[in-house]
């Protein structure tokens, strides 16, 4: 059930309206066998015996959290649903929220966070991690773990304030990794050493993991920044001192300044130099490959600095319709149009396809053949032989 009768209309014809691999068969077919449907009338939740709540739930820039699509699904619902209907708080909200709701509603709340990844959210949501299920009564908890049956993946039983929490600091964890590899990667430029190296020896090590530790130009997206936001808002109000996640806060938007001083210096031969009038190309625009997300987009906070600094900035994506506002960035669906006349070209998104393209034609039509791989991305040998001076982060 959703309030956007657009958007219903949509997914009944089974046209999904996200980038999401695999979304689509997946709607179809169940739409097919009659187990799905989609609906904007309250009275289909009427008989249910669990409804997920699954409302947008944006942070301000302080950190605060804005719930009022969040309570005004809940006051809808509280002349709706069965006595013994059991609801379920998807979305990610602040600790207390789910016993606020389940006195709003006078029935049993529970907490049960999700953790899926972008471009690989119906892998995760059918091979899970984890599942935490965060209740006061036992009962509903059960029939929270009854909707996993059959999925094998470890199921943390808890109280709300625990589940909700665990939320926030585990996408909290994710920044710091981001932020903590970041760093590594100008403390190698100015020791010398090879950031890829030595981001490899940690993933090595059991104890810390393999993901999240690629440097790159920051981390972005619909959820760390709003969950880190939060989080930290939450340490303030309860009198902790969460200095190490302000740093990664810090340390992610010195990130986007250091892109830029790459940028500088690779096309004007100073990381002082001026970009005023040079013509830039951006390939990738979204938060990460694999999705047409550009929300709080790493790429964006840097084309940002560099639009501020005077540069003319064109951007190709594959994840982005070039009918797209991305302002100041004007989109073009053909990555030749990015290269045509540039100063420079400026990696900021892991996609793939970029590997494949052909560098040796971009060399040809870009005024000055000069590439900044802020991802790490491409094979500096083969670039360097189509024509480009290449430049990267961490060496």
């Amino acid at each position: 059930m959703d309030i956007d009768a657009d958007k219903v209309a949509l997914l009944r014809r089974g046209e999904v309206p996200i980038a999401e691999p695999g979304l689509g068969e997946l709607v179809n077919a169940r739409l097919a066998d009659g187990s799905l449907s989609f609906t904007t009338d309250l009275a289909g939740l009427a008989t249910a015996e669990v409804v997920l709540l699954c409302v947008p739930t944006p942070v301000h820039s302080d950190g605060t959290t804005d719930l009022r699509a969040f309570d005004a699904a809940v006051e809808t619902l509280s002349d709706v649903l069965d006595r013994d209907c059991v609801v379920v708080i998807k979305s990610t909200v602040p600790v207390g929220t789910t016993e606020r709701t389940a006195r709003a509603l006078g029935r049993a709340t529970v907490s049960n966070p999700e953790f899926l990844r972008e471009g690989h959210a119906v892998h995760d949501f059918l091979n899970p991690d984890r599942i935490v299920i965060g209740a006061t009564e036992a009962t509903a908890a059960d029939r929270v773990a009854a909707l996993y049956e059959g999925v094998s993946a470890p199921v943390l039983r808890t109280e709300p304030a625990s589940s909700e929490l665990g939320k926030y600091a585990s996408n909290a964890f994710l920044a710091l990794k981001v932020s903590y590899v970041n760093v590594l990667t100008e403390l190698s430029e100015r020791l010398g050493a090879e950031v890829i190296d030595v981001a490899e020896t940690m993933r090595l090590d059991p104890r810390i993991g393999t993901a999240f530790l690629s440097p790159g130009p920051g981390w972005g997206g619909s959820c760390l920044p709003k969950d880190t936001r939060a989080l930290l808002h939450a340490a303030k109000q309860a009198g902790v001192d969460f200095a190490v996640l302000a740093d990664a806060m810090a340390a992610n938007r010195r990130q986007h300044e250091r892109v830029v001083e790459k940028v500088r210096e690779a096309v004007t031969g100073s990381p002082d130099g001026s970009l005023a009038g040079l013509r830039l190309g951006l390939l990738g625009l979204t938060f990460k490959a694999g999705t047409d997300d550009v929300r709080e987009s790493p790429a964006l906070a840097v084309a940002a600095l560099l639009a501020e600094a005077g540069a003319v900035l064109t951007g190709y994506d594959p994840g982005v319709d070039r009918t797209a506002d991305v302002r100041p960035v004007h989109v073009v669906d053909d990555p030749t149009l990015v290269a045509k006349d540039s100063a420079g070209l400026v990696l900021l998104t892991e996609w793939p396809q970029f590997r494949a393209l052909d560098w040796a034609q971009l060399a040809e039509l870009a005024d000055r053949p000069t590439v900044v791989d802020a991802r790490n991305l491409l094979e500096a040998e083969a670039v360097t032989r189509a024509g480009f001076a290449y430049h990267r982060l961490g060496r």
